[in-house]
């Protein structure tokens, strides 16, 4: 994603509005609007990959896999992104007045690049970690084979994990699957 301001000064209501009508996603973060760009071949694939894996792993406990086009709001102030992959694991809530933007994610993913991995790190994961019933935050490098893996401890503190080859990513409300799972053939994909 890239972080130069395309728009500021607008309310939340105003970015809901504008945004519904573009033909390509906004975030939007304290009044200023940021034009989100297309992802690699090496980034789609993880977000598929991803994608896939928590399907297969959670569907069985009710869980919705969704993609990088639904979006989320998070406290404290209006905060609208478009995470690559989002988890509902409960019947999903939306914030008042819509029906496209989800407040209650499970499991959050976002796969690193350069322009989005000081965002993804610093100021989106400090706005994630006030979702409540956010439980797993994941980091997926392309790179490397590697995961960073927060998750939520039953005292609202949170564990963080390095995972790479060979390991097995287990979520705090059951499931596993194999980091090796995720990066088969993204390494043959052209880079930028």
């Amino acid at each position: 994603m890239s972080r130069v301001a395309q728009r500021s000064h607008l309310t939340a209501a105003e970015y809901l509005a504008w945004e519904r009508e573009q033909p390509a996603k906004h975030e939007f973060f304290h009044g200023e609007v940021f034009a989100m760009a297309g992802g690699t071949p090496p980034h789609n694939a993880l977000c598929v990959s991803m994608a896939a894996e928590l399907r297969a792993v959670l569907r069985s406990r009710g869980c919705t896999v969704l993609s990088s086009d639904q979006r989320l709001a998070f406290p404290p102030q209006a905060r609208y992104v478009y995470p690559d992959v989002t988890v509902i694991c409960r019947p999903p809530m939306f914030e008042p007045g819509t029906t496209d933007v989800i407040t209650n994610p499970s499991i959050l993913i976002e796969v690193l690049s350069s322009s989005t991995e000081e965002y993804d790190r610093g100021l989106k994961w400090a706005g994630y970690q006030r979702i409540g019933s956010l439980t797993d935050y994941l980091l997926v490098a392309q790179v490397e084979a590697r995961i960073e893996h927060y998750r939520r401890n039953a005292d609202g503190s949170w564990t963080y994990r390095v995972l790479g080859p060979g390991d097995q990513i287990a979520l705090t409300g059951g499931g596993t699957f194999a980091l090796d799972e995720i990066y088969a053939g993204v390494f043959d994909l052209p880079r930028d």
